[in-house]
């Protein structure tokens, strides 16, 4: 554990000196409303088969899922064990639904595996079984998933220019093209990607789903996008909107970087590698279809995700469908309150700004509305953690957003621009958390309200209607995985 703690020290320290997070020039600031409240390795048919592709509008569910559809399960706990590499510990930054890979799963009521990474310096992957959750306060009583394969190292060696603190995302899709097997999809980023550095390179791959044996394949760039736009989360499109407006395009890649460097909110473009070669060569571009982006950090519209804060964290996303029902929603904390700033977690622990002074843009302050800080309130302040040193805001939220795709339809139609989608519905799910990250991160995590990283990726059962979203730093330094049930 002490080794594991200095690994993570470490990674901290060499970041303290990074840039300070770009400014937006305007928010809007609105309160969301509150909703009620056995080894076994995967075969190669460990995904289902497509469904046909020879869908219309008319197929095209007409509803939207609502918050007050999403009913709580419980919770289940990661196995212990491993080597600082091998590890749960540090993880959860990526997630992926394997709807047959836990053969005999069923018997619970929750079949299917999950695909997860781990330590988030190395980003092993591993697959687990699904246990039926529990609904406790008692985290020791939570059951426990069932390793299935092991953690390996499935980039390939195409990432090794990903250093500084690097980003993850998986997905995992039935036979797509010319292909004969099932694959899980990688994306891979990192905090800076800066140009003509080794980390200015594609960015996605796939593998098999024997993760011992993955025959990684790529790299690839997701067209003429941003690195810092593309790298944080993957997830797949409902198959029958793919047809009808994406060409089948029906794998969704994006990331938020915190400081509006990927645009200010979530990101979202539709690809389809299979489409470009079995596989596309090597550092191909991939075509790419824009569904959702707000203006980036240096644009002076400032058109951004509405109560846009520098210090938001979007980490994962799923595409729903129930029946005649359907919504896109973007997971993550939410960041809120009276203040943002680049600096130190507040040291009293009462939301108030500890500004960095940075030589160059000087005091980096924002009230909720996108005025300036008063003076008074962006004084530097006594007392603060240097470790804790990033993009903050007087208060964290772990928060769902539910976007329409009928809006995305209208990207794509040039009736809407990339940047004026806005989430229909918003859920907290804070209440349903543990928030208990380990003493020995305190400092970086934060406390009480100024708790962040709350949430990692999500994975979506779209058969069975079950979604799961990882808290990170829950039981111990690793993560649980949440349950719920979408049933409209």
């Amino acid at each position: 554990m002490q080794a594991q703690f200095q690994l993570k020290l470490l990674s901290f320290l060499l970041v303290l000196s990074f840039l300070a997070c770009n400014l937006p020039n305007q928010i809007i600031e609105e309160s969301p409303p509150q909703a009620e409240p056995a080894e076994v390795t995967a075969s190669e048919e460990a995904v289902s088969a497509p469904t046909a592709s020879s869908a219309s509008s008319q197929d095209l569910p007409t509803n939207l899922i609502q918050p007050e559809d999403l009913t709580y399960l419980g919770a289940f706990r990661l196995p212990d064990g491993g080597d600082e590499a091998t590890t749960w510990e540090y993880g959860g930054q990526a997630l992926a639904f394997n709807p047959n890979g836990d053969p005999g799963g069923e018997v619970d009521g929750f079949p299917g595996s999950l695909f997860g990474s781990g330590h988030d310096i190395w980003n092993y992957v591993s697959e687990v079984s699904i246990p039926a959750p529990l609904i406790t306060r008692d985290i020791e009583q939570l059951p426990i998933a069932t390793t299935l394969q092991d953690f390996q190292d499935v980039s390939g060696g195409l990432f090794n220019g990903f250093e500084e603190m690097p980003r993850v995302g998986l997905e995992a899709l039935p036979p797509m093209g010319e292909q004969s097997v099932p694959k899980l999809y990688l994306a891979w980023g990192t905090h800076h990607h800066d140009e003509g550095s080794p980390s200015d390179a594609p960015t996605h791959a796939w593998c098999d789903l024997d993760l011992a044996n993955p025959n990684t394949q790529g790299a690839w760039r997701v067209g003429d996008e941003s690195l810092y736009s593309v790298n944080g989360y993957m997830f797949q499109i409902d198959h029958a909107w793919a047809d009808t407006y994406l060409g089948g395009a029906q794998l969704a890649t994006g990331r938020y970087r915190d400081g509006g460097w990927s645009g200010k909110g979530p990101t979202l473009f539709a690809i389809a590698p299979w489409d470009e070669g079995n596989p596309p060569d090597p550092s191909s571009r991939l075509t790419s279809q824009t569904l959702l982006r707000y203006s980036m950090w240096d644009d002076p519209e400032s058109n951004t995700l509405r109560g846009y804060h520098d210090a938001d964290e979007w980490e994962g996303g799923a595409w729903l469908t129930s029946g005649d029902e359907t919504a896109v929603i973007i997971v993550g904390s939410k960041g809120g309150g009276d203040y943002w700033w680049y600096g130190y977690a507040s040291p009293n622990g009462d939301g108030m700004p500890c500004p960095a002074i940075d030589p160059l843009e000087g005091v980096v302050c924002f009230n909720a509305d996108g005025t300036p800080c008063a003076e008074e309130a962006s004084s530097h302040c006594e007392g603060y953690l240097e470790e804790s040193k990033g993009c903050w805001s007087s208060r964290f939220d772990a928060q769902i957003l539910f976007y329409n795709p009928e809006d995305f339809a209208a990207v794509l139609a040039s009736d809407l621009e990339p940047f004026e989608p806005q989430p229909f519905a918003v859920l907290d799910i804070d209440e349903f958390l543990y928030l208990d990250p380990p003493e020995w991160d305190q400092a970086n995590l934060g406390l009480g309200d100024q708790r962040r990283y709350r949430l990692g990726e999500i994975a979506y059962d779209r058969e069975h209607g079950f979604l799961y979203i990882v808290e990170r730093y829950a039981d111990g330094a690793k993560p649980v995985v949440h349950v719920w049930s979408i049933q409209p």
